[in-house]
């Protein structure tokens, strides 16, 4: 199977967590007048083809394209805007064409604000806003679907490559080997890691003592 523009981005043992995309009430609320006016332009047509005259039928089916093909191009746009959560960054494309990418290392992630107003607890959508240690700063995901799902993703991925960085440290500078196997522990009882990558880990954690 063919790679993905993002797949083809990622690196060496890199992988993907999570794709999440604006809500679809943004997708909605941009398209929703272009569904209105292409029933409305097919019922005229319909309504008044019997009593046209011939010519003037097929530009009346193709005013109803003009419509349907800004509907099809606000689809394509949001769906191609994502938001991904890797076990190394966090990555934002956009563009069907053309592609715009943004990405923020974990490692830089300082902290992770979320909010969510009425509606966005009600159906599930809202902001996130990561601030980083590097020059841009603020890097703002705005009604995103599942942000409470995507929040928990991102500093989930952060403590685990914290934590791998810290086992691959020399045993000269590694912090006691007990308690970095207790929190590995705590991690697979989370859920961030798996019974094989816990057992794997402190394989090699023994192996330092």
């Amino acid at each position: 199977m063919a790679k993905d523009y993002l797949e083809e981005m990622l690196g060496e043992n890199e992988a993907i967590l999570l794709r999440a995309r604006k809500h679809w009430s943004v997708l909605f609320g941009n398209i929703a007048l272009e569904i209105v006016l292409v029933i409305a332009l097919i019922v005229a047509v319909f309504a008044l083809l019997p009593t046209v005259a011939f010519p003037v039928a097929p530009l009346g089916f193709f005013l109803v394209l003009v419509p349907l093909v800004g509907m099809v191009r606000d689809v394509l746009v949001w769906y191609n805007r994502q938001y991904i959560v890797t076990n190394r960054r966090v990555i934002q494309t956009a563009g069907v064409f053309s592609k715009d990418v943004v990405d923020s290392s974990l490692e830089k992630v300082n902290d992770v604000k979320m909010s969510q107003s009425f509606w966005g607890r009600l159906f599930d959508y809202g902001d996130i806003e990561i601030l980083t240690a590097s020059e841009v700063g603020a890097n703002v995901f705005r009604s995103i679907g599942e942000p409470i799902k995507f929040k928990t993703a991102m500093l989930n991925a952060k403590e685990r490559l914290g934590f791998e960085d810290e086992i691959r440290m020399p045993a000269s500078v590694t912090s006691d080997i007990p308690a970095l196997i207790a929190r590995l522990d705590d991690l697979r009882q989370k859920g961030i890691i798996s019974e094989a990558e816990f057992n794997q880990k402190k394989t090699e954690l023994l192996a330092k003592m």
